[in-house]
């Protein structure tokens, strides 16, 4: 029987090109023409936002919740079905994740779950400090509904976009309302570098922030070493930033290649009992679409 891979990685014509100008320039570190090609394709996706690439979707996710202020004992809330990695960060700051249950409609955070949650603590006097969003399997959480209720406290949402490039909600790439957004180009989502990361916000300052590069300022005169903000190594390579500039030429190529294979496991699965696949909301662009929900017929649905 030959190995069905979860998702590996597929190489275009151009980014050996990109990695190689890299070498024959020397611009091996995290600076250099390729990083800044590749933000400002980004850039383009996300409807022209501020964006700042990463050694990993983690480190943006992290460096997101920083910038929206997280401290030791706080509490952030968290979708319950998704990838540590959403979780993880919450903790290295100290603070506490509250795990937010899903919906069956999109297998994303249940947004009723969610106000009823922000209604709890509301009446505690103890808001959470950020509420993570996760886009899960390149479906996108239903933004709306989440939007209101969060705004309903002034609570602001970091949407966790690791595998939804090419996601789209009401006609939009997602990551691209809320403050902060956090993308990831491991090796098995649809675009990878393989390894990174990207960090969209709606406010250029909070890009421009020196926590990337491990807190050094950037504006300096003379150009000594100069820390406003304890920072982190968290900047991508001009190299790997090589294979990002190729792979963004090829993202509708890719989505419509996932779309298509996902329709073939709809229809391959068809008539197996038990099995249902995760759904495709009508608001948006699922890109991922090969998730499988194991039933239970003994126990109600």
């Amino acid at each position: 029987m030959s190995r069905i891979y979860l998702s590996i990685p597929h190489m275009g014509t151009l980014e050996e090109g990109y990695v190689r100008e890299a070498f024959a320039t020397n611009w091996l570190s995290s600076v250099g023409p390729n990083l800044v090609e590749f933000e400002r394709a980004f850039s383009e996706i996300a409807g022209g936002l501020p964006c700042v690439a990463l050694s990993s979707g983690t480190a943006a996710i992290h460096l997101g919740l920083k910038l929206l202020g997280v401290k030791r004992d706080d509490e952030v809330f968290c979708s319950s079905l998704t990838f540590a990695a959403s979780a993880n960060p919450i903790v290295y700051e100290g603070a506490r994740p509250v795990f937010i249950d899903s919906e069956r409609a999109s297998w994303n955070i249940d947004p009723d779950l969610l106000e009823e949650a922000l209604e709890d603590r509301a009446k505690k006097g103890k808001l959470p400090r950020a509420v993570v969003i996760v886009h899960l399997y390149g479906q996108s959480a239903d933004l709306d509904r989440i939007e209101k209720a969060c705004a309903r406290f002034d609570v602001p949402i970091l949407e966790d976009a690791a595998e939804a490039l090419g996601t789209h909600y009401r006609g939009e790439q997602v990551g691209t309302r809320a403050p902060i957004s956090a993308f990831s180009f491991n090796g098995n989502k649809i675009l990878t570098t393989s390894g990174g990361g990207m960090l969209v916000a709606r406010d250029r300052a909070l890009v421009e922030r020196e926590l990337p590069a491990s807190g050094r300022s950037s504006r300096a005169v003379p150009p000594w070493y100069e820390y406003r903000d304890i920072g982190f190594n968290y900047r991508m390579s001009n190299v790997v930033a090589g294979i990002g500039r190729g792979q963004l030429a090829v993202l509708e190529d890719r989505v419509a290649a996932r779309r298509a294979v996902a329709f073939r496991y709809v229809e391959a699965f068809a008539d197996i009992p038990g099995l249902e696949l995760m759904p495709q909301c009508s608001y948006g662009r699922h890109t991922n679409w090969l998730s499988v929900f194991l039933l239970d017929e003994r126990r109600p649905a």
